[in-house]
């Protein structure tokens, strides 16, 4: 009798495309113990810069790490990487994510289009699919960490997020200056209406040392992004100082991580991948 029921449901996701989607994305997602969306509620905070020098500091930790970037209208992640070139397809009919190192591989749509400087124009229902294709037909393999670069604001790609892997957890990056506060604390109603877990917020460009005599700057102020995480009961999980070395890294399409290891944004993100071992 248990035969013949399985026989059937097998039968039904054969005869179901969505439900045999929606099967190879759960076992995708059961081979990877940490999932995050890193989100931000405005644009130019630093998220995506955030999301690659968070994943190389894990990686740099000896940990199996992936970055799929789901910004589909502003994919960003393989050239602040320096990776360039299409996915491929492996033996198993699905696709090779793109390798930074053995323990750091990307997934981006740049790396599903011919030209880089081509428009997506794509509506909800498609970006739906994009995003569970980016999970289902790709061999991500065993990962400890999965980190999912999501568009600003709190739209599509976020939202679908949530519904694809239920057990994601949201890192929320702003910068201290109380517009960009207005807009975090969006994010956080929306990861609650969505029940989301928030799994701490991180303070970017918090103050910017004089390259000349040292002293610290804020440019945009500071402590903003520990005040609020504070008063919404959320974790904080630390400040990135401001280095202008970032934009010129990220335009090179060079790692900062790895090229100014001993900086003091490094040394944050290094001490951010700690500590989110640690609470984990």
């Amino acid at each position: 009798m248990v035969q013949i029921q399985n026989s059937m449901e097998e039968a039904q996701k054969n005869a179901n495309p969505q439900a045999q989607k929606e099967a190879q994305v759960k076992s995708a997602l059961d081979r990877i113990k940490y999932k995050f969306i890193i989100m931000s509620g405005k644009g130019g905070v630093g998220k995506t810069s955030t999301t690659v020098n968070l994943s190389l500091a894990l990686a740099e930790l000896g940990h199996k790490v992936g970055v799929m970037d789901v910004d589909l209208h502003g994919p960003d992640v393989p050239r602040m990487l320096g990776l360039s070139g299409m996915l491929d397809v492996g033996d198993n009919r699905k696709l090779n994510p793109i390798s930074y190192d053995k323990n750091l591989s990307v997934v981006s749509i740049e790396s599903l289009t011919p030209t880089k400087d081509e428009a997506i124009i794509w509506r909800g229902p498609v970006k739906y699919s994009a995003i569970q294709q980016f999970i289902a037909d790709v061999e991500w393999g065993d990962l400890d960490y999965l980190l999912i670069d999501a568009p600003p604001g709190t739209g599509d790609e976020p939202l679908t997020v949530a519904q694809i892997i239920p057990d994601a957890k949201a890192i929320i990056v702003t910068t201290p200056q109380e517009v960009s506060l207005a807009d975090v604390r969006k994010s956080i109603n929306f990861c609650k209406t969505v029940k989301m877990e928030i799994f701490g917020l991180i303070e970017n460009m918090s103050g910017f040392a004089c390259p000349h005599c040292q002293s610290v700057i804020d440019l945009f102020g500071s402590g903003g992004g520990e005040k609020t995480a504070i008063s919404a009961h959320i974790p904080f999980l630390g400040k990135i100082p401001f280095d202008q070395e970032m934009v010129t890294c990220g335009d090179a399409g060079v790692s900062f991580h790895k090229l100014h290891k001993d900086s003091p944004v490094s040394s944050g993100f290094s001490a951010v991948a700690k500590k989110m071992e640690a609470l984990l």
